[in-house]
């Protein structure tokens, strides 16, 4: 007990630090000033050709660059990812830019996941909001184990809020991994062909939604079948 305490304190003490060095240098060093600056007003401004243009400025390290952005943007709940995915399928292609998002937005999810688990609550409500953390309680309440597939699936339903509130409970690591995985799949497909055809207007983009949309109605109309009728075979 005494080790496991220890390697707990350990984890913080790391992570203390690591956030410490990133505050220094974003506050000292003018290049990662400049991407965490950009990012961050590109994001807000909730505008993929901003995203886009910079992630290619960094040219030959831009599927680097966006696989950066994804994993701030994962820890930074309150920032959209899609717009990161949109932009890579724009840059790389839905192929590509698909393979690229789904695989950093794993590594986010991972890591939000450790955060919780390490830190604790208390650190997550200040990452996420008390709120936001309270109705994740509530579908893990409501769906248990099937939880991370289910919100994964369901398009209104916030990403990383999801991997943090799952770190606080005692689903187990690569569980949690793959039913990420599994449910990330069908939004990362649907986001990846928008993206590679968005030219700027809503249209694709309100397309892509409602294509996610259905598939997500479709997949919990089976699962709800699927209950019910082997609740009357028993």
């Amino acid at each position: 007990m005494a080790a496991n305490n220890r390697t707990v304190w350990y984890f913080r003490a790391l992570i203390a630090i690591a956030a410490l060095a990133l505050l220094l240098a974003w506050r000292f060093i003018p290049p990662v000033t400049t991407f965490i600056d950009h990012s961050v007003s590109a994001f807000m401004a909730v505008d993929q050709h901003g995203v886009e243009r910079f992630i290619q400025s960094y040219g030959s390290l831009a599927a680097v660059v966006s696989f950066l952005l994804m994993i701030f943007q994962a820890i930074v709940a309150p920032l959209p990812a899609f717009l990161i995915t949109f932009a890579n399928a724009s840059l790389f292609g839905a192929f590509w830019g698909g393979l690229l998002s789904w695989s950093s937005a794993m590594v986010g999810a991972a890591l939000c996941f450790y955060i919780a688990r390490i830190l604790g609550r208390d650190v997550v409500e200040k990452l996420t909001g008390k709120t936001v953390l309270n109705g994740m309680d509530g579908f893990f309440e409501r769906y248990g184990k099937h939880t991370i597939l289910v919100c994964r699936l369901l398009p209104f339903v916030p990403f990383d809020p999801v991997s943090y509130a799952a770190g606080l409970t005692s689903l187990r690591f690569r569980h949690f991994m793959l039913a990420t995985g599994l449910g990330q799949l069908p939004a990362t497909i649907v986001y990846s062909w928008v993206g590679s055809m968005l030219t700027g207007g809503i249209f694709w983009f309100v397309s892509g939604l409602l294509i996610l949309f259905a598939l997500t109605i479709v997949i919990v109309a089976a699962k709800t079948f699927y209950q019910e009728k082997h609740k009357r075979n028993c």
